[in-house]
């Protein structure tokens, strides 16, 4: 991963998916968000979370069969899981990916040759019922509102 980056510890899933929810306020049309981590690591949680923080009312799940599900909210958001593509396959998603959306993607590794250079990247290290720390990279230029809307999480955890 690449670009300037933030580290916090998010110590149950309620406070991932707060920190979702508040990291949201930070995103903006276009943006791409890739959520590293292993099974069970929380990476559904956090998008949960996401979506609530961007107006979306209607449940949220991991599209592990459907590979992509969208969601209307205040940006609409197209929240893809690749876990079961092979790595390099062409994946057609030009269509999200230069839209007005938000594309969360977990499971990114089988697309990185398709990710834009400027995509934030998510990494969610932990298992089990302990805390997890989340490792956060962005462009410079994006990691005031970041840090901004990361800090007002921080009071939520």
């Amino acid at each position: 991963m690449g670009g300037e980056a933030v580290t916090r510890t998010i110590p149950t899933p309620e406070a991932m998916r707060a920190f979702g929810r508040k990291l949201a306020a930070a995103l903006r049309p276009g943006d791409v968000l890739l959520v590293y981590g292993d099974l069970g690591a929380g990476k559904t949680t956090f998008v949960q979370g996401l979506a609530a923080g961007l107006g979306v009312t209607e449940p949220v799940r991991s599209p592990t069969f459907t590979l992509i599900q969208s969601y209307r909210g205040v940006l609409p958001l197209h929240h893809m899981d690749l876990y079961r593509l092979p790595p390099g396959e062409d994946l057609g998603f030009d269509e999200y990916l230069s839209g007005d959306g938000v594309v969360v993607v977990e499971w990114p590794e089988a697309g990185e040759a398709f990710w834009p250079p400027e995509a934030l990247r998510l990494r969610i290290e932990g298992a089990g019922d302990g805390p997890r720390r989340v490792h956060l990279q962005a462009p410079a230029d994006r990691l005031p509102a970041i840090r901004e809307a990361i800090d007002d999480a921080d009071a939520g955890l």
